[in-house]
Order: C-alpha cells, then sequence, then structure tokens
C-alpha cells in the first residue's frame, strides 16, 4: 500500500465523521480516485434523504460516474472508511473500479449497531426460503424484454 492510498483513506474516515458530525446519517465515508484525482465524494445520507440507498459508496459512485460520464469507473480506486455492505459491495462490482481499499471491518459495523449478517445469510438461500417472502410470476412475459435486449443491435452492454 502507498502513501497516497492512506491519505485517501483518511478522507473517507474524515468523510464519515463529517456526515456523522452533521446528522446525514452513519459514520460512513468514501472517495472515489481516478488519475491521483478524486472525482467521487460520499458520506452515508440515509437517514437525512430518507433513501436507504444513500450509503457513502453509493453516493461517491454516483458522483464519480458523473464526473466522468461513465456508468463505469474502471482505472478507478475506491476508498471507504468500512467494508462494504452487501449492497455497496453489489454495486462497485458493477461500477468496476480497479480496487478497493477499505478501513473498518464489517464486524466493526456490526458492533457499532450496522449488523448486516442477515442480508449474508439469506444470499444463499433460494428465494422461497428467505425471510421476506418472494414470489414469482410472469416469467414468459419478462422473458419476452429480455430476448428482445439480446437481440438489440444498438445496445449499450455493461
Amino acid at each position: 500500500m502507498q502513501e497516497q492510498d492512506l491519505v485517501h483513506l483518511r478522507e473517507a474516515i474524515d468523510l464519515a465523521r463529517q456526515g456523522m458530525d452533521r446528522n446525514e446519517g452513519g459514520p460512513f465515508g468514501c472517495v472515489i480516485v481516478c488519475d491521483g484525482r478524486i472525482i467521487g465524494r460520499g458520506n452515508n445520507r440515509v437517514t437525512s434523504s430518507n433513501d436507504p440507498t444513500a450509503h457513502a459508496e453509493m453516493v461517491a459512485i454516483r458522483e464519480a460516474c458523473n464526473a466522468i460520464g461513465s456508468f463505469q469507473l474502471t482505472g478507478c480506486t475506491l476508498y471507504t472508511s468500512c467494508e462494504p455492505c452487501p449492497m455497496c459491495l453489489g454495486a462497485i462490482y458493477w461500477a468496476r473500479p480497479d480496487r478497493v481499499v477499505y478501513a473498518g471491518t464489517r464486524q466493526d459495523a456490526a458492533a457499532a449497531g450496522f449488523d448486516d449478517q442477515l442480508i449474508y445469510n439469506e444470499l444463499p438461500l433460494p428465494p422461497a426460503e428467505r425471510r421476506m417472502p418472494m414470489e414469482q410470476a410472469l416469467r414468459d412475459e419478462a422473458s419476452t424484454v429480455l430476448e428482445a435486449w439480446r437481440l438489440k443491435s444498438d445496445k449499450t452492454a455493461y
């Protein structure tokens, strides 16, 4: 790990503290760096925005993608104050940064009251066995749209 990694990670931690002190949400912060320049910043804003997806990583990813005009963060590094939750981890994989550097662990987050273990436990279960009722219907109708996408010649793949 290089010294610049620690500088950016400390900035993510500082964003976590600032957002927490402003009562915007939980104690989480994130910065995204491309070519040595910060292109996205975020702190958790779940409670202040009434948006359960407004985690620090999600806010930073949206800002960074907007800054570079792309839905891909290839060539970038994401620095976050804590190991990403399952939702953020999914978004990070979709955004495809080159790497992720994090400070706290998910166990640290759980000890502070942010326990995602239920989600980790639910993911491998078949939908019918999950705690949240999930029902499937109209598969054939939905499949026609997926097939149309597969055959679409002018799509932007991602």
